[in-house]
């Protein structure tokens, strides 16, 4: 039997365990947690790749596997999030707000309103099962990507509880606590995921400056960013991402 083949897809069902977690922490309203483990299972979501390639057993399950995992880790937990962030903008705990009260009997029974609008947010689960399926019948995204990768996206929106734990600044907190924003942000990154737009991909197949011109670019000034806006900077990193892939579409292959 040999073993080495199984050693990536053991490092993708690490991948797929993070996610599952991060799904637990992110249902009860523990950001902070949810992110650390969708962070865990991005980590290893690059390394079951790389190991895949260097060890030599790249295969049709691992592909599937992969994306699985990246179903869970990077679509569901940040749909579950945007669907918390929405609910919390309505000073509620979801779509479903309860109170207990008590019948003539005295027994307890649930009263409460519906609010459909936090649903909104679980449209990133649907734009990024769909991302991900057409990136399995995709032969063309081996150095590029089509429409922003659902890692960087979960990243994106794992960002923003974050920023609202952490930071103090009373404006962050009410743009991030604003149902419009939210729900505007939800609908963007739903295009962003399926948007037809070539993306570049962070794969050096040199160390030239000249042939990697954008990516050390893009990468001194993710340090620059972070050091001066420190959680803020990673919203705006992502559509820094995109804006220099839009303007470098000729040179993306």
């Amino acid at each position: 039997m040999n073993l080495k083949r199984h050693i990536p897809n053991f490092v993708t069902l690490l991948n797929l365990m993070s996610g599952c977690i991060a799904v637990l922490f992110a249902v009860n309203g523990v950001f902070d947690m949810a992110a650390l483990f969708v962070f865990l299972g991005i980590f290893f979501d690059f390394f079951d790749g790389l190991l895949a390639r260097k060890l030599n057993v790249q295969s049709p399950l691992g592909i599937q596997l992969d994306s699985l995992a990246d179903m869970v880790t990077s679509g569901l937990v940040p749909g579950i999030v945007m669907y918390k962030l929405i609910a919390m903008s309505y000073g509620t705990d979801g779509f479903f707000s309860h109170a207990l009260t008590w019948d003539m009997d005295g027994k307890h029974i649930a009263e409460g309103s519906l609010n459909f609008i936090p649903l909104i947010g679980l449209f990133i689960t649907l734009a990024s099962a769909y991302r991900l399926a057409k990136f399995n019948l995709d032969e063309d995204q081996q150095t590029y990507f089509k429409g922003l990768p659902t890692p960087a996206n979960a990243i994106m929106i794992l960002s923003l509880p974050l920023i609202l734990n952490y930071e103090q600044e009373l404006w962050v907190v009410q743009l991030l606590l604003n149902p419009w924003f939210l729900i505007i942000l939800t609908l963007i990154s739903c295009y962003l995921l399926n948007a037809n737009v070539k993306l570049f991909a962070l794969k050096f197949k040199n160390w030239s400056l000249k042939d990697n011109m954008m990516r050390y670019g893009f990468l001194i000034t993710v340090l620059v960013l972070l050091f001066i806006l420190k959680l803020v900077a990673i919203p705006l990193i992502i559509f820094l991402y995109i804006l220099l892939s839009l303007f470098n579409q000729k040179s993306i292959h």
